[in-house]
């Protein structure tokens, strides 16, 4: 019998799951918050998906959240108008950042000293977080609500992406727009890969791959059906993408191939990514749930155990998970 995979599934949320981000690999293994329109955050082992705390405070939808590298500081962006900052390891609220309009992005320096914002009011914000109550840097130029931005370059400069169908660099010392990207539709979602300077994008039923720097296109590959997001492996063999058919798509990097197609989720997939080792990678969707699939499937990682033939009554190769 082949080996199937097995995701695990992770609940608790009440309503759709619509962002998610990993930490880096700490010492204490490495860390996944979920941003849900029910908006109670929740931290998670990244391995295994174990819940560790849900942040408290946000009094309307989650957009979107993240955490530091070393995952002791997370940030949400939500509708009831804040971004907050968050103790990661207390789960204690740290700041809130008033906003005019929902906020819908947050992004962490690698320093961990600035914090930049987006939302529906169309502004990028560079907060000063050892100064909160310095009025932040805002960078105009979008025409719609921004849904997604992040540094880039060693944080030297901004990438956004935003309902007005475009996606944008900014240089962060001058706060001018370096380059813009318009495409005929909304960009659904926006990945930047540091090793390598890689920007994935999805928009329609298309992922694209840029040089982050330059914004010169490098490749785009077409999905069967619309996707919401899409995440390239560390290594950069593969990548996988969600979307609107509920299904998580593997393909191959370089040949452009689907290597694997898998249906979990009971909902469109609103957001996918790599873990920072590469061995497996989460979900989330409008079913509430967040899941977590193996990479290779069959090996034996985090709540994996591989059964091999001869070791189990049914003799055969088993892939097991257990349901959080």
């Amino acid at each position: 019998m082949a080996m199937r995979q097995t995701p695990l599934t992770c609940s608790g949320h009440t309503r759709p799951v619509v962002d998610l981000a990993f930490s880096g690999i700490t010492p204490y293994g490495y860390f996944l918050i979920s941003a849900c329109k029910d908006g109670k955050p929740m931290l998670r082992q990244g391995d295994t998906g174990d819940w560790i705390g849900t942040f408290l405070g946000h009094k309307g939808a989650v957009w979107g959240a993240t955490l530091n590298t070393d995952a002791t500081k997370a940030a949400t962006a939500a509708a009831d108008f804040t971004a907050k900052v968050w103790d990661a390891v207390s789960g204690d609220e740290v700041l809130s950042l008033a906003h005019k309009h929902i906020v819908k992005t947050v992004s962490f320096t690698q320093d961990n000293n600035c914090l930049l914002t987006g939302g529906n009011d169309k502004l990028l914000r560079i907060y000063d977080l050892s100064n909160p109550e310095a009025a932040p840097q805002e960078i105009a130029g979008h025409t719609s609500a921004i849904k997604k931005a992040l540094w880039c370059n060693n944080d030297k400069q901004i990438l956004s992406a935003a309902e007005d169908k475009t996606i944008r660099l900014w240089n962060r010392s001058s706060m001018e727009e370096v380059k813009t990207l318009t495409f005929d539709t909304s960009v659904s979602s926006m990945e930047y890969v540091a090793d390598g300077e890689i920007l994935v994008i999805t928009y329609g039923k298309t992922i694209a791959f840029y040089n982050a720097l330059s914004l010169e296109l490098i490749k785009t590959v077409e999905a069967p059906a619309p996707i919401n997001s899409a995440s390239l492996h560390p290594e950069k063999d593969f990548f996988v993408a969600g979307g609107d058919d509920f299904k998580l798509y593997k393909f191959d990097y370089s040949t452009k191939e689907e290597l694997e197609s898998y249906k979990g989720h009971f909902g469109p997939v609103h957001c996918v990514r790599f873990s920072p080792d590469g061995e497996l990678y989460a979900s989330g969707s409008e079913d509430g749930t967040l899941r977590l699939w193996q990479t290779a499937v069959g090996k034996t990682y985090g709540l994996w155990k591989c059964v091999l033939p001869g070791n189990c009554p049914c003799d055969s190769v088993l892939n097991l998970s257990v349901s959080i």
